[in-house]
């Protein structure tokens, strides 16, 4: 079991898989609050049947499970719709993660949460003993947003906008990944970090 877990956060965009991915390559198990959001959404859930109470059944496809771009696409036009959903998704998925950190095999174990600051940061998760931040220039975020989703320069700009700023994400970090070039110049800044959490979850 772990008994050290450091939370990765990071903007939309931003490179947190890439990051996370190479934690994992170095033996580090990772809970990932985007799989997890999944799980409790999952057909047949307590978590779907509110959200089809809340937003009505027309947020679901014909076989019963969400349709994932149509809410996608509604809270994003409305903060007040957003505040709701997460109000029925995000005390799920927390203590999901929380069972897969504490359960997890490895050393330390990363609870990846893209909206942990928006969330309550360290509030919202005390079980939290460290935060890295990956961080990217808001430019970089925007072009990569377009590419990775295929959408327009609207709904990208809306979908930073929804999201914490880099100040605020930066000032809840205990480290920060600069990722603003290649995949390839994250390397020796996650094995410095992996080093670092390996010392301080065996102190």
């Amino acid at each position: 079991m772990s008994r050290y877990v450091v939370g990765l956060t990071g903007g939309i965009a931003a490179g947190k898989s890439e990051v996370t991915r190479r934690f994992e390559a170095l033996g580090i198990v990772v809970a990932d609050a985007d799989l997890a959001a999944r799980a409790v959404v999952a057909t047949g859930s307590p978590a779907l049947a509110r959200i089809a109470d809340r937003f009505g059944t027309d947020m679901l496809l014909a076989d019963g499970s969400l349709d994932r771009a149509r809410l996608r696409t509604h809270v994003f036009a409305d903060p007040a719709e957003r505040t709701a959903l997460e109000a029925i998704t995000h005390p799920a998925i927390r203590l999901l993660m929380q069972q897969q950190c504490t359960q997890a095999s490895s050393p330390y174990a990363i609870a990846a949460i893209p909206l942990l600051t928006e969330v309550g940061g360290r509030q919202a998760y005390p079980w939290l003993d460290r935060i890295l931040l990956v961080d990217a220039p808001e430019g970089v975020q925007h072009a990569r947003l377009m590419q990775r989703d295929g959408i327009d320069a609207a709904l990208a700009d809306r979908m930073i906008a929804a999201q914490a700023s880099r100040a605020q994400r930066r000032a809840l970090a205990d480290d920060v990944v600069v990722n603003d070039g290649q995949p390839d110049d994250l390397q020796a800044q996650v094995e410095a970090l992996h080093h670092r959490y390996l010392a301080l979850a065996a102190s």
